[in-house]
């Protein structure tokens, strides 16, 4: 029973890190106008990307000094899911 939950609170965290990668990956696409947010599809995608993270940004943003354009939180909470994956995890479910 145990190492099922360990298995799907890694499979969340591995999600919720490609969802990070993938936001990412389409903020610099629209910041060097590779793509358009005129796009339907471009837009949507986005707009779904920012309500799927945005509850774990604001926290973090309202903890960090403001850098100006550039936002540090999505490397802060894959620094997070790094260390919750490799370090939290596995001594809490008895994995060491």
């Amino acid at each position: 029973m145990a190492y099922a939950l360990y298995q799907i609170i890694v499979i969340l965290l591995d999600v919720l890190w490609w969802i990070i990668i993938i936001q990412a990956i389409m903020s610099w696409l629209i910041a060097f106008n590779v793509v358009n947010m005129g796009n339907d599809f471009v837009r949507t995608v986005m707009v779904a990307l920012d309500r799927m993270t945005a509850p774990i940004y604001n926290p973090i943003r309202r903890v960090m000094p403001d850098l100006g354009a550039l936002d540090l939180s999505p490397m802060v909470v894959l620094l997070a899911i790094l260390i919750i994956r490799q370090a939290v995890l596995p001594p809490l479910f008895g994995m060491v």
